[in-house]
């Protein structure tokens, strides 16, 4: 089994497309992606949140900070670049096809952030469109309530079933002493199961700091140069198998490797510029979310997670090893927390419920203790409809991921790296992939 997937991916890229454009060819869309990279700079000086990441050269942030654009300029400059892009002819390489489209979707969810900024406001379905390129799909309480039916099989006694649900976890919540322990080897296993498929980028590293007072349970700070600072939020406890989630969504083969592969692929090797930048409200963050998500099943399938949570994890945190197997189909059979999730923040965005009502909401179906779903309602004031990220994402990378790779595990992770590699759109995913 081979264990250069990346190599291969650009073997397979030099055959079947013609050769990368040469320096005169490429110049005017790397112009636009110059103007693109300083533009989304420019959006950063009015909203903290949207530049997620940056490595390109650091004179263009000096420059957009020591001159801020009005983000009446910023529109018309990127109306007028979306409008060059759209006239350029069509390369006769597949991978610039996807090179364009893609800066053509991301100028398109940076112009609906700009105008979000100067006060225009979206409903949840209409702003997940526009800026992640994917449309909610409707979902009922009663079906949400069928889907926990196993969960609940699962866990007889009194009490709601979120009670039951967070008693249970409670059980297996790191103590803070050994948190760091149990994160590190997660990441480890993560990253060595990773690299036995993909080629990691010589020197990638990563930096784990805990922290307190956010929004989120963790962040990937992307630095450059293959590396990443990785936060991880102890305002509340973190369980055992959420521990062993973040390894991987943060770390291998999320976030982390993600941007590794886009800065080696594409920034260093085809010198696009614009994958140097990483605007949080926009199309990529459903490919980059979606992609962590599903990391986890690639990872560590079932009887994998169960043997590495009972032989290494549950041991460093102090849990019963015997635990381990009945642990993982718990919290499997609570998998619709993602869509119950979205459908609460719909509701509370579009301004159906109040803050009250969304906080029980998530706990009623999305089985969240009460300081988590306090936590959830201010992640939705403050990210909007990203939450749609996650569990839509994962399935739609996951319908990708297998439609060409089946349920071969070297085939699916081929697949994954070359996703990760590559300048895709939720809709390319979708349109190669769609709804069974």
């Amino acid at each position: 089994m081979s264990k250069h997937y990346l190599l291969m991916f650009a073997a397979v890229l030099c055959a079947c497309s013609t050769p990368a454009p040469r320096p005169d060819d490429a110049a005017p869309m790397n112009r636009i992606a110059e103007t693109y990279v300083r533009l989304v700079l420019a959006v950063g000086q009015h909203d903290p949140l949207y530049v997620d990441a940056y490595y390109g050269p650091a004179a263009w942030r000096t420059e957009a900070a020591a001159a801020p654009l009005a983000l009446a300029r910023i529109a018309e400059q990127a109306q007028a670049t979306r409008a060059a892009l759209a006239a350029m002819p069509v390369s006769p390489d597949p991978l610039v096809v996807l090179r364009q489209r893609y800066l053509l979707r991301q100028l398109d969810a940076l112009l609906v952030h700009t105008r979000a900024l100067q006060g225009e406001r979206l409903g949840f379905d209409a702003q997940a469109r526009a800026l992640y390129d994917v449309v909610p799909p409707p979902v009922t309480d009663t079906e949400l309530r069928a889907r926990l039916a196993p969960l609940a099989a699962l866990l007889p006694g009194d009490g709601t079933l979120a009670q039951r649900y967070n008693a249970y976890l409670e059980r297996f919540a790191i103590p803070p002493k050994r948190l760091e322990t149990v994160m590190r080897a997660a990441i480890e296993e993560a990253r060595r199961r990773t690299a036995r498929f993909i080629d990691l980028p010589p020197g990638e590293n990563f930096e784990l700091v805990l922290v307190r007072g956010q929004p989120w349970s963790a962040y990937n700070w992307y630095q450059g140069g293959y590396r990443s600072r990785i936060e991880i939020n102890t305002d509340l406890p973190v369980t055992v198998a959420r521990a062993l989630e973040l390894a991987v969504h943060e770390g291998y083969p999320g976030h982390h490797v993600y941007n590794c592969l886009l800065e080696k692929a594409l920034v260093r090797d085809r010198g696009w510029i614009e994958y140097s930048v990483y605007p949080l409200f926009s199309p990529q963050s459903l490919i980059a979310e979606g992609s962590a998500d599903y990391a986890l099943e690639l990872t560590f399938p079932r009887a994998e997670r169960i043997a590495f949570l009972r032989d290494v994890l549950f041991p460093l945190a102090g849990f019963d090893p015997a635990e381990a197997q009945r642990y993982v189909e718990v919290t499997a059979a609570a998998d619709v927390i993602g869509l119950a999730t979205i459908a609460a923040a719909r509701e509370f965005l579009d301004g159906r419920a109040d803050a009250a009502q969304t906080r029980q909401r998530l706990q009623d179906l999305a089985l969240a203790s009460p300081a988590r779903a306090a936590q959830r309602v201010d992640f939705f004031r403050r990210y909007g409809s990203y939450i749609v990220n996650y569990a839509l994402g994962e399935a739609l990378v996951a319908r990708y991921v297998e439609a060409r790779a089946g349920s071969d595990p070297a085939a699916r992770w081929r697949v994954f790296a070359e996703l990760l590699a590559s300048p895709r759109l939720p809709s390319d995913l979708r349109a190669a992939a769609p709804d069974r």
